[in-house]
């Protein structure tokens, strides 16, 4: 479940813990807000008890002090507060606090196992982009596995159809030898993207082979003893020196169960972000995998499948960086050091009031799904020194370090040949180029058209078409993290869409 008092022990859960306090709170003040109502100050009740129980934050009546020593006396104040200011608005709040409620959880997961729905499994999950472009084409997920901890975080937060103890923070190398502990049916997909990094020895017949693709083995390993109907893998263009290599070992695949004989069918292809409807152009190397009494019975091949996704994406519309950063507050960049964590009405807020109804463009609906989002999730503006501040607002889009503009305040000047992509002011009538990890190092490579800052951890959600309700939990920096490791929402959608219609 999403809160575990019992785990109260462990530092590190324990700060997740009152994150996830905080998250509450958050949500019903940011709620009050906009609906111009008071949080009245009250004691503890029967009623406000038995909804921590409810909530999870108590499994016996001994622990309310032990949940007020947690959290501090005056979060524990607000808490109450907020819990009673729930219970009296509870229809009106309608289901804003479910993700924060293992009662709810538990509700949602068992209409999940009874649903029928055809399901997967998800290694290195990250912050639970692929999964959730899944679900979105109707599928049931399984299990789910990062070694990231703020990962598994906000998988469990945005997952809330999934048992925590079904998504689980390891690596690889440490489960899958006991898989068949946390996966106990037969799996119609296993999806996933492992690092790859062993390119560098050009001259090794297997590179693939190389000691730094470990986990990628691993993940061939689950395969042989999932033996699923598809196989989703992706990665990064940068491994299609060794995609061939990759396609071998798939379809080295022999098992045996039974009386039935197991090997799979596999390929590959390059496919883009913006030809899914993503604001983002963001090239994915995409291997899809076949087992052979799948494909004999469909008489269907892995290449069949790409050009059906490819068919698929000719009539869906395009959409550019503008279409996502429409429709959200305009901020201004933090101007002292360490005001990250800090929530502000001019710098932005982890959680705050959306001053648009948030469903005003084609774009928006997409991502959003025709909902109607409340709140402003990871909205927050970043800390920008005089020199990039100054960078910032002398480029135009389109414009890079090596601008003449800035030549006499540029700090890489001399180092132009390798940083010139440095400083680039993204150009808002194309799709973004692609939004990166790094952006946790630094963002001066994706620097907001037309306000002088870089773009904040929404915008880039925003570009991977992760719906803004999507909360990103942990410290602000890691955030960047999550989003630029992601696979984009609407990409993954649409190629379970399309392996969907011949699951069998």
């Amino acid at each position: 479940m999403i809160f575990e008092p019992s785990r109260l022990n462990e530092k590190k859960y324990r700060d997740q813990f009152c994150e996830l306090v905080s998250i509450y709170i958050r949500l019903v003040e940011c709620f009050a807000e906009k609906n111009g109502w008071e949080i009245a100050h009250t004691k503890i009740s029967s009623p406000i008890v038995d909804e921590l129980f409810s909530i999870g934050v108590l499994d016996s009546n001994n622990d309310i002090g032990t949940l007020e020593d947690t959290i501090g006396k005056n979060a524990f104040i607000r808490f109450i507060d907020c819990v009673a200011f729930f219970i009296h608005h509870r229809k009106e709040m309608n289901g804003l606090l479910d993700k924060l409620s293992n009662q709810k959880r538990r509700e949602l997961q068992t209409q999940e196992l009874e649903s029928g729905k055809p399901n997967f499994v998800d290694f290195f999950a990250g912050a639970g982009g692929l999964s959730y472009g899944f679900i979105r084409a109707g599928y049931r997920v399984v299990f789910a596995n990062d070694f990231e901890g703020v990962c598994i975080q906000s998988y469990k937060y945005n997952h809330p159809e999934l048992s925590s103890e079904k998504v689980v923070e390891a690596d690889i190398r440490r489960i899958v030898d006991s898989i068949d502990d946390y996966v106990k049916e037969p799996i119609d997909i296993v999806v996933g993207g492992p690092p790859c990094q062993g390119f560098s020895s050009a001259n090794k017949q297997r590179i693939i082979d190389d000691p730094r693709n470990e986990l990628y083995k691993y993940f061939v390993t689950a395969i042989k003893k999932l033996l699923p109907k598809f196989v989703i893998m992706e990665n990064v263009h940068g491994m299609l020196p060794v995609a061939n290599q990759v396609v071998e070992d798939l379809e080295s695949i022999a098992e045996t169960r039974g009386e039935e004989h197991y090997s799979y069918l596999a390929a590959y292809r390059l496919l883009n972000s913006a030809d899914f409807s993503v604001a983002q152009s963001r090239e994915r190397l995409i291997y899809i995998a076949i087992r052979n009494d799948i494909s004999d019975r469909q008489h269907i091949t892995p290449i069949d499948i790409f050009n059906e996704i490819t068919q698929s994406n000719e009539d869906k519309p395009r959409f550019v960086l503008k279409d996502a950063l429409d429709y959200i507050v305009p901020l201004d960049a933090p101007r002292i050091k360490n005001q990250n964590e800090i929530d502000s009405e001019t710098t932005g807020k982890k959680i705050g009031v959306n001053k648009y109804l948030g469903n005003e463009s084609p774009y928006l609906r997409l991502i959003n799904e025709g909902r109607t989002i409340p709140f402003v999730f990871n909205h927050k503006a970043r800390f920008v020194n005089d020199i990039n501040y100054d960078i910032y607002r002398l480029l135009n889009p389109g414009d890079d370090a090596s601008d003449d503009k800035i030549a006499s305040i540029m700090p890489y000047k001399h180092r132009l040949h390798c940083f010139k992509d440095k400083y680039f002011k993204l150009i808002p009538d194309k799709p973004s180029r692609t939004i990166t990890a790094h952006l946790r190092m630094d963002c001066h490579s994706h620097i907001h058209p037309f306000q002088i800052r870089a773009i904040t951890p929404r915008e880039a959600a925003r570009c991977q078409s992760f719906p803004d309700d999507y909360l990103f939990l942990g410290a602000y920096l890691k955030t960047y993290m999550q989003i630029g490791n992601a696979v984009p929402c609407l990409m993954a959608e649409g190629i379970a869409k399309v392996i969907k219609n011949h699951l069998v």
